[in-house]
């Protein structure tokens, strides 16, 4: 698969947070506003395009000297590292974005797309232009999930008056469903 097909695939067909579920709790809890939500998607995506490009070199090492049993381990410190990196500048440039994020600024260390990129390049054994495309790819198609969601919230929060047990985050998980079923129709386009 070339690099752009990987690219497309990633963001639409293989959505992570829609195809594979991965990164919902973030995703739900900062959806709360298409302005966060686009903040955390694009710290997400730099997040996990930065750690895949680091991790991959690194992967390789470890298998040229037959250590790749302890892989993991790197890349959660490679990720953490990363994460503490992003954290520092947010607070020093962005405050207010900083603030927004709270406590899930820090979880993105524990946010499983960010390994599970870098766990997806090594079973699927791709080059490195392709974990870069993949890594990329599957940040920018997280970052449309949640901005869609957020949207979707927003718009329903104004015209829309939901069953008291569907307010809240039941209705968020409702929507999550049809976004994926909707991404489904995207199967076989790459």
């Amino acid at each position: 698969m070339n690099i752009i097909e990987l690219f497309i695939s990633s963001i639409l067909n293989n959505n992570i947070a829609l195809v594979f579920i991965l990164g919902m709790c973030p995703l739900i809890a900062i959806s709360t506003s298409v302005k966060n939500a686009k903040g955390m998607g694009i710290a997400v995506v730099f997040v996990v395009t930065i750690t895949a490009v680091i991790n991959y070199p690194i992967y390789k090492l470890l298998v040229a000297t037959n250590t790749e049993f302890i892989s993991l381990i790197v890349f959660i410190i490679t990720i953490a590292a990363v994460v503490q990196l992003l954290e520092i500048f947010l607070e020093r440039f962005v405050p207010k974005m900083y603030n927004a994020f709270g406590i899930f600024l820090p979880l993105i260390t524990v946010n499983c797309v960010v390994l599970a990129v870098s766990l997806f390049f090594v079973n699927r054994d791709y080059t490195f232009a392709q974990t870069v495309s993949f890594s990329f790819g599957s940040g920018v198609g997280w970052m449309l999930a949640i901005v869609l969601v957020a949207g979707l919230r927003e718009k329903m929060a104004k015209i829309s008056n939901p069953p008291k047990g569907l307010q809240g985050k039941a209705i968020v998980f409702i929507v999550l469903g049809i976004l994926a079923l909707a991404f489904m129709g995207f199967t076989g386009l790459v």
